[in-house]
């Protein structure tokens, strides 16, 4: 099965070879959150533009990552309506490996936001003060929580009966998620409502390990570990289960 699936990653990245506007949003979209949070809110939010750059660039990165999971439920979509699981059911391969090539194809994506988020970041004057150790610790984070996310993302590739609707879909549960933390603004300065939202929030307990870790301060890294584990073991069963009765 993992030759299968290794097989069926491969074609995923060949896909975005061919058609390479796929990458367009995952380039747009945290270019224009930067610029957008940074230029027309951090001098209110912080005082100064370059110390909310500080703040703000590794939970945007995180967030972008995590948008870059929903590529997962858009390919699956994609290919259950255009056909090409029947072909697969006709072969001689591993019943789950088109929704687990699926997912591993998806790691690409995570490169190409992370670089294009901190290069940007960087452009700006972003500047990590983390040991290189912590850097990649942050990047691991970022990668395995969004790893995670793709499960449930490829539910909802699964259930949502047109292409058109899995980005709604999707922004239900990913709104919620991104902007009600504490991303974009410290968990202490939000209404008391929405900040006992954000202080459970696993995107914040993200957000504030990959903070810490590229700014060297203190760090908490085992909370978004720990909820990278419970969201993979709830969904990915869920997600597998799905993808038997859809084929």
């Amino acid at each position: 099965m993992i030759r299968h699936s290794l097989t069926l990653a491969w074609r995923v990245l060949l896909k975005i070879k061919h058609s390479p506007e796929q990458l367009l949003d995952l380039s747009l979209t945290p270019i224009m959150f930067v610029t957008l949070f940074v230029f027309l809110f951090g001098t209110a939010v912080a005082g100064d533009w370059h110390a909310y750059l500080q703040f703000v660039l590794p939970g945007v990165a995180a967030q972008s990552l995590i948008f870059a999971s929903m590529g997962t439920a858009v390919g699956l979509n994609s290919d259950l309506h255009n056909g090409i699981f029947d072909r697969f059911r006709s072969m001689p391969i591993a019943r789950a490996a088109p929704l687990i090539g699926h997912v591993l194809g998806d790691f690409f994506r995570y490169l190409v936001t992370i670089v294009i988020t901190l290069g940007y970041g960087l452009i700006l004057g972003f500047r990590a003060h983390g040991t290189a150790l912590e850097i990649l610790a942050a990047l691991g984070l970022m990668v395995l929580f969004s790893f995670a996310m793709s499960w449930p993302s490829s539910i909802i590739g699964m259930l949502a009966k047109t292409p058109q609707s899995v980005q709604g879909y999707a922004f239900l549960i990913m709104f919620p998620l991104t902007f009600g933390s504490n991303i974009f603004v410290p968990t202490g300065k939000l209404p008391g409502w929405l900040q006992a939202w954000a202080k459970v929030n696993p995107v914040s307990q993200l957000s504030d390990a990959v903070r810490a870790l590229m700014l060297h301060q203190p760090a908490h890294p085992a909370r978004p570990l720990l909820w990278s584990l419970v969201i993979f073991t709830v969904f990915a069963p869920v997600a597998t289960w799905c993808y038997r009765r859809r084929i």
